[in-house]
């Protein structure tokens, strides 16, 4: 289990004995601490994308391959622009000419209107003026639409990093043709990774009403935070267990997704009887405490530890609550060894 922070209060006090010596002593006591549960769980990107070609040519450079950081806006792959530069050079030849014919037919549907108020032409002549002028100026239209697609489809020949982040596979070489639609290179957003994980049905209860897990790394047991734990609506009809993902704050590079890690989840409370790691004996396969009885008697008790919460360690079985326990075993089996002796 990780390592817990517990707020204890410990009643440190001096026992009256026949040494010279005193002894100082803790008191043991039931500490109401978080009930953890551990599951495995992956590491995945909250971000994670394929680019792929949004217009056909031959590839002139790919600039990052596996593994490379690639900052927002960078240029990850170039393809050759020759024709398009051409098709956007025409674009704006026939935007022209579609300029001036415009032009040409607003004077001359000017000149008609002036002609038609003086009754020198007929209506059908100044209808067809203003016919040829619509006409010119749908034809700008169009040329503006079609020198707005040349551009476009020039500026996709240029492909850019959407976000910052890291490239996990490369699909594509330079001098190799591609057609739209094609997979050009792979990555995730740098430092923006969740967990996923599936909860057992009998303990999710204890998940939606606790809210609260840790993410353990399994290599060093450094504990990382969550900000966020999102529990799917559904359970899987074949174990019954729900996928729920543990969002992370932003983390160093040591954690990359595909990970296996540990999530300790919180579902609930339980009672613990702890005392200081310093306190317990350990001889060969026995653990055991000096108990200060009445009168500073001292007896060797043997107990059951349990899991260790940072300098205390659980006591399962051989010790109750409120006992007084030496905090100094060496001093303490020597004070034993003397009252043993005094007995005899």
């Amino acid at each position: 289990m990780r390592l817990l922070t517990a707020s204890l209060v410990f009643l440190v006090g001096v026992i009256p004995a026949a040494a010279a010596e005193s002894l100082q002593s803790v008191t043991s006591a039931r500490v109401s601490m978080p009930l953890e549960y551990r599951v495995d769980g992956v590491v995945e990107a909250r971000q994670q994308a394929t680019m792929s070609a949004e217009v056909a040519g031959k590839i002139e450079a790919v600039n990052f391959d596996v593994d490379d950081f690639v900052e927002q806006g960078e240029v990850i792959l170039r393809i050759r622009d020759r024709d398009y530069r051409a098709q956007q050079q025409r674009a704006r030849a026939a935007l022209d000419e579609a300029n001036a014919n415009l032009q040409d037919m607003q004077l001359e549907f000017n000149r008609s209107q002036d002609l038609r108020k003086q009754k020198l032409i007929s209506q059908a002549d100044f209808d067809r003026a203003g016919a040829n002028l619509k006409a010119a100026q749908a034809r700008k239209t169009a040329a503006e639409a079609n020198l707005e697609q040349a551009d476009e489809q020039l500026d996709r020949t240029v492909m850019r990093a959407p976000y910052s982040g890291v490239v996990v596979e490369r699909h594509v070489e330079p001098g190799e043709a591609v057609n739209p639609g094609q997979p050009i290179m792979t990555g995730y957003a740098a430092g923006e990774l969740r967990v996923t994980a599936q909860i057992p049905q009998s303990i999710i209860g204890g998940l939606r009403q606790q809210r609260s897990a840790t993410i353990i790394l399994l290599e060093d047991e450094r504990a990382l935070p969550v900000t966020k734990i999102t529990i799917h609506p559904f359970a899987n009809p074949q174990n019954h267990s729900f996928p729920v993902r543990f969002d992370l704050p932003p983390t160093d590079n040591r954690l990359y997704p595909g990970m296996l890690v540990k999530v300790a989840l919180t579902i609930g409370s339980v009672d613990r009887l702890l005392l200081p790691q310093q306190a317990l004996v350990s001889r060969s396969e026995v653990n055991a405490v000096y108990v200060i009885g009445d009168h500073g008697r001292l007896a060797f008790r043997q107990v059951r530890p349990g899991n260790r919460f940072g300098e205390q360690v659980e006591i399962l079985a051989g010790l109750d609550e409120n006992e007084t326990v030496a905090l100094d075993p060496v001093r303490a089996g020597i004070e034993h060894k003397r009252q043993l002796d005094a007995v005899k």
